[in-house]
């Protein structure tokens, strides 16, 4: 350092050692500007000697000289580590809040730290941050209060995983405000949307419907292939074909559950040998829908299998039954080695929760008559 830069510090140790409170205040102003006017240019030991020198100064100062300190060092890049540590740590949310909000220096085991063992207005803080990690955010929305939770949420830096996702979605019950921000976010998979949707209030609906061109898509993609029709359209008349006859269907289905076997082990040979009726009529008995919707949705050969492992995920089924009704809905040649592959991926990703959150959604829709 310079011999100005070295008297300077000698000063400081001065008003540390003898100083008055009003002498400390002006030393750690004078070192911060010094700091600050070079903080790019000097090197990692001339950046220890500050981070030491402020350290102990702001130990020996009022609350609002150290925040006057955290707000002049949050956003630097190369600032002290430890007074940005300490300061992160501090009593007073003053001197805190922007060195959690804005601080790189943090590193992501300091900001776990802090999200996993503090309290809400530090958890605030952070979910504030221009980006948060998967790993902090799964903790914001499972610790967090409403307020951190529509936060990080409404944060567009923030990353969440599949978990994360669903934790957001469980939180969003009773929220229409969380309910819209997650609605609204770009990042949240189909899945997770549907699931969303289908605990939503008629309000939030419609406005998720309005503000989001793509949302009102997927909502009406769901209930297009449950019901052949969107939402507020007056259905098209149906294809006549001749009716199917379930009487022997309900019939087996009664001995079946009558019996104690295992339904998911029968419906796997029903599709297997091609009876229909009775894996149609299983699942909608199973997801308590309409028969047609079930048979819509298995009789269509040519669209994708979504809406199919939805509602046999949505009955509890498990994957050889689910691959063994796909390939009788597939018809001749059966389902290609590719397509079985990403069924499969799709079937296990998709939680049966949420399954019966989007079947639900229907049933309520379909209950107010807004679809048919």
């Amino acid at each position: 350092m310079s011999q100005a830069q070295n008297s300077l510090i000698s000063e400081v140790e001065s008003a540390i050692a003898t100083g008055s409170a009003d002498k400390r205040v002006d030393a750690l102003r004078r070192i911060t500007d010094l700091f600050m006017v070079r903080a790019d240019e000097y090197s990692d030991d001339q950046v220890e000697v500050f981070d030491d020198v402020i350290a102990r100064l702001a130990e020996q100062i009022e609350a609002k000289a150290r925040a006057e300190l955290a707000r002049r060092l949050a956003p630097v890049s190369r600032a002290p580590v430890a007074v940005i540590r300490k300061l992160a740590l501090d009593q007073s949310m003053d001197v805190a809040e922007p060195v959690l909000r804005q601080s790189p220096r943090l590193t992501e085991e300091d900001l776990l730290t802090v999200v996993q063992t503090q309290g809400q207005d530090r958890l605030l803080a952070i979910s504030r941050r221009a980006t948060v990690s998967e790993a902090i955010s799964d903790v914001l929305v499972t610790r967090g209060s409403q307020e951190v939770v529509r936060s990080v949420a409404r944060n567009e830096g923030a990353r969440f995983s599949s978990a994360g996702f669903g934790r957001l979605v469980e939180r969003s019950a009773g929220d229409d405000e969380l309910t819209v921000v997650v609605g609204m976010r770009k990042d949240v998979s189909k899945e997770h949307f549907q699931a969303l949707i289908a605990k939503a209030s008629d309000a939030v609906f419609k406005k998720l419907s309005a503000d989001n061109p793509a949302a009102a898509g997927e909502l009406n993609r769901v209930l297009f292939g449950l019901t052949g029709h969107n939402a507020g359209e007056t259905p098209a008349a149906p294809v006549q074909s001749p009716p199917r006859d379930y009487t022997a269907a309900k019939t087996v289905f009664d001995a079946l559950k009558s019996s104690g076997k295992r339904l998911d082990a029968a419906l796997q040979q029903f599709a297997s040998v091609g009876r229909f009726e009775e894996v149609v009529f299983a699942i909608a008995s199973l997801c308590q829908l309409p028969i047609e919707v079930v048979e819509r949705v298995l009789s269509d050969r040519q669209s994708e299998s979504d809406l199919a492992l939805l509602l046999i995920k949505a009955a509890e089924l498990k994957w050889p039954t689910a691959k063994a009704i796909l390939e009788m809905r597939r018809g001749e040649g059966g389902l290609p080695y590719n397509a079985a592959e990403t069924a499969r991926a799709h079937f296990d990703r998709l939680q049966t929760a949420t399954a019966k959150r989007v079947v639900r959604f229907y049933q309520v829709r379909r209950a107010s008559g807004e679809i048919k």
